[in-house]
């Protein structure tokens, strides 16, 4: 089973309301600290980490290209309401982990977890963080799954909404990423009536660090015939300045960057394999970048 087969049948079991439980501090710390030893190539520890909290590592060869990868999943996790609803973390084996795709709204923002596995697949060295559960997971509200999406404009109050929390392992495997230097992009989606004028908003999110990447993606979209905004130079709808994320990386001095797409985007798989083309213009830069180290105090710094 390849990486999209392996994304799209997990998320396809999701419910919209039950299947999340939050974490407790100690659990979001042995699966941070399991996938740590996984990025540090040290497997065995990482497998003994996260079977304290009944979490499994498996690796796997995906179809196109031959690549493996490994997948870091709930071993306890079942369909519908039984599951925690934790995510997964996906990793490139094939070279040292240098960049980040996060997608913390999947079925919630339809077919973002599709793209996040063709931009993971789109350049070497990189890590999937998959959110676990529905973003209504733990609202009790009886929201259709296939209904209007929500803007990502502020903290929702909802404890699965992982793009607004702290207390998520989703969160706390973006902070060891984070701490590590690794750039990161956010995938999230929006109703066509919410811009209509755009297909895209191309954001930094609270910060400014990875201008020049947003920029790049920016002139990748619009020229693969896609309308994005841009947060920097317009007033745009949906731009995550309150991602909690984003303000991490801030705080780390990381490059972040917000990438919101219309439904109509993305329910056209050629429009869709674009946005993934343009974002790996991005990615690819920043595989080929030197890995930045964190310094004793913890925050992320060059090095060489």
């Amino acid at each position: 089973m390849g990486l999209l087969e392996r994304v799209t049948r997990f998320t396809s079991e999701f419910g919209v309301t039950g299947g999340y439980r939050v974490p407790t501090p100690a659990e979001r710390d042995a699966v941070m600290e399991g996938v740590s030893a996984l990025f540090d190539g040290n497997v065995d520890k990482a497998r003994a980490r996260l079977a304290d909290v009944d979490y499994r590592l498996d690796t796997f060869t995906d179809g196109p290209g031959g690549r493996r990868f490994a997948e870091v999943a709930d071993a306890a996790a079942r369909p519908g309401s039984a599951n925690r609803g934790w995510g997964r973390v996906y990793v490139d084996l094939g070279a040292p982990p240098r960049w980040s795709v996060q997608v913390p709204h999947p079925i919630a923002d339809q077919d973002t977890e599709r793209l996040g596995a063709q931009v993971l697949r789109g350049a070497p060295g990189g890590v999937m963080v998959l959110a676990g559960a529905h973003r209504k997971a733990g609202s009790g509200s009886g929201a259709d799954a296939g209904g209007a999406e929500e803007e990502d404009t502020a903290a929702s109050g909802d404890v699965a909404d992982m793009a607004h929390r702290t207390d998520s392992v989703f969160h706390a495997v973006v902070t060891e990423l984070t701490r590590r230097g690794l750039p990161g992009i956010q995938l999230h989606g929006f109703a066509d009536s919410s811009a209509p004028a755009a297909g895209a908003v191309v954001s930094t999110g609270s910060g400014t660090t990875a201008a020049a990447d947003a920029q790049r993606l920016a002139e990748g979209l619009e020229a693969r015939g896609i309308t994005p905004c841009r947060a920097w130079a317009a007033s745009c709808r949906l731009s995550g300045r309150g991602n909690e994320q984003g303000r991490l990386a801030v705080a780390y001095g990381t490059r972040f960057l917000h990438l919101e797409l219309a439904r109509s985007v993305r329910s056209d798989a050629g429009r869709l394999a674009e946005v993934a083309g343009a974002v790996a213009a991005v990615t690819g830069a920043w595989a080929g970048e030197g890995v930045r180290a964190p310094d004793a105090a913890g925050a992320a710094t060059p090095t060489g």
